[in-house]
């Protein structure tokens, strides 16, 4: 029984603050639990789902962890419900085809309804009758909506049903409690969303049935916005900022022109609010962190830990200042698109951690592959890491790039506050610094292996913008190379990429530009040797 750790990029960044108590129980519990996995062969499952919880900038950065290894994984796109989207069904965004966080964009729409709900890992576990099934949280942005069914909407594949209308909220919300609405006010002690969730999922764990095992979803809201803490943290972290990393509150001159329209440097106010953003992220985490211990230590007391698994991972990361952007996600970048990524459970060894590429869309897989499901009988792009984590299998036939897709929003009509802009933006803040456009919209393959650390991005805009980082060399994307590179590798990724925007499934997992055994492929050591080399010599030039 241990703590497994993914980490998928060679820059060691921060653990998260909520798994302090997580990592401590389960060594504290360790020796009591040595024997309770023989009690049920079949394991428990339980998914902790946290929204915009970073981990590139450090998101929740304390000095006690830094000892601790991080772990990361990639999103498929960096956005709440494509990328939740992704999580439930193992596809990306171009096959699920939620686009947006609207029901135009598909975001829990009918459609979505009739043709994905089936398809996902829990509709598999429910229909397969082994699993009984729990999910209390934030489901999808647009879940409750009148249009689509309203709350009295139960997705296939739950069995107890506790999800939140709509989006991220800790007071003053609505819950679909099995398709009837149950309204919250604002009173601590019975409204906090994030105690709420964490008391409904000790009750299904006292209530349960001993008879079948179990999978369990949590979705906190924290730390999305309004970054509202329990009242016994609203003082924490006093003195805490967000990270002044190289690519904070810096002009990104050579990248795609909504990162350049950004004002450096930002106004001393505009930093303050970023700082005091900052602080209440961590605040509402701190919440999370007491969900996790209880969830932890309701499962030793009844004698069930040891023959669970707990995965604890975000949707999507956020940035706070980063090439002078004030706050938000939908970004290419690192800080948007890697997240914490945690794993225990049995025959998992101590302290492990792992080079190799995981992607949000290796989660269905995953938990279906624990169950005892056939995987390929899926129609899911993504990969079972299990046994990785168990070490059971040859890792070295493990993908080495993965895809990241978003598909960007602008008004049609121009920001009275902002007329100069135009139509065609949105996300905009006071100073007319918009944190998104219609032509936004970009792909990316994303590659981590022994040849390269690497990020080739294109924008489906009028100039076919491009955006190549070797992140081996630049961990914080300072430069955009795509100018410098050999052409051979820009032509290699860009063939990828065409493949991986149109693939499906099975085709999804085929070998990619770096992956080491593939023979064709033998050049790339030397290639990103060179790609290296050309970064060093621009920069001392």
């Amino acid at each position: 029984m241990a703590l497994f750790v993914f980490n998928s990029a060679s820059k060691m960044v921060s653990s998260p603050l909520v798994i302090i108590r997580f990592i401590l129980i389960c060594v504290t519990l360790l020796c009591n639990s040595l024997a309770e996995a023989k009690m049920n062969p079949t394991p428990n499952i339980v998914l902790i789902l946290t929204d915009d919880l970073d981990v590139s900038i450090g998101g929740m950065h304390l000095p006690t962890l830094l000892a601790i290894s991080s772990l990361m994984q990639f999103v498929a796109s960096p956005l709440c419900c494509p990328s939740r989207a992704s999580i439930l069904t193992g596809k990306y965004p171009h096959n699920h085809h939620v686009v947006n966080n609207t029901l135009e964009g598909n975001c829990s729409s009918t459609a979505w309804q009739k043709t994905q709900e089936p398809e996902t890992f829990s509709a598999f576990l429910q229909k397969h009758g082994t699993y009984q099934t729990f999910f209390a949280g934030k489901y999808l942005n647009e879940y409750g909506s009148k249009k689509a069914g309203g709350v009295e909407h139960v997705p296939p594949g739950w069995d107890h049903w506790f999800a939140l209308e709509r989006n991220s909220k800790y007071y003053n919300y609505t819950l679909s409690v099995n398709g009837r609405a149950q309204r919250h006010g604002q009173n601590y002690s019975e409204d906090y969303l994030t105690d709420v969730l964490a008391n409904i999922s000790i009750d299904f764990l006292e209530n349960k049935s001993n008879r079948r095992p179990f999978f369990m979803m949590v979705s906190t809201p924290a730390p999305h916005s309004p970054w509202t803490a329990a009242p016994q943290y609203e003082s924490s972290f006093p003195n805490i900022k967000a990270p002044r990393d190289p690519n904070f509150n810096i002009h990104g001159k050579d990248k795609h022109w909504l990162i350049r329209q950004a004002k450096t440097p930002m106004t001393n106010s505009s930093v303050e609010f970023l700082d005091n953003a900052y602080r209440k992220r961590w605040r509402t985490l701190l919440s999370v962190d007491d969900l996790v211990e209880k969830v932890v230590r309701k499962l030793e007391v009844r004698g069930e830990l040891s023959n669970t698994y707990i995965i604890f991972t975000s949707d999507n990361g956020y940035h706070t200042g980063q090439f002078s952007l004030p706050m938000d996600k939908r970004q290419l970048y690192e800080f948007d698109i890697r997240v914490p990524l945690l794993v225990r459970g049995p025959n998992i060894k101590p302290n492990q951690t792992s080079p190799l590429l995981i992607a949000n869309v290796d989660l269905g897989p995953t938990i279906l592959d624990i169950a005892g499901y056939n995987v390929n009988e899926t129609q899911m792009d993504g990969m079972s890491f299990f046994f990785i984590m168990t070490g059971k299998g040859n890792s070295s036939t493990w993908r080495s790039d993965v895809l990241v897709e978003y598909e960007g929003e602008g008004s049609s009509i121009s920001d009275p506050a902002c007329p100069l802009l135009g139509p065609g933006v949105s996300e905009c803040f006071p100073d007319c610094v918009c944190e998104d456009s219609y032509n936004n919209t970009y792909a990316c393959v994303r590659t981590v292996s022994q040849a390269a650390n690497l990020q080739y991005c294109e924008f489906d805009d009028n100039e076919v913008f491009v955006e190549v980082y070797n992140l081996t060399a630049d961990p914080f994307q300072l430069s955009n190379i795509a100018k410098s590179i050999d052409q051979e590798v820009l032509e290699k990724m860009n063939h990828r990429l065409m493949m991986l925007q149109s693939c499906s499934g099975q085709s999804c997992r085929t070998p990619g530009v770096y992956d080491s055994h593939i023979q064709k492929y033998k050049c790339v050591y030397i290639l990103n040797h060179l790609l290296i080399h050309k970064y060093h010599f621009k920069h001392r030039h």
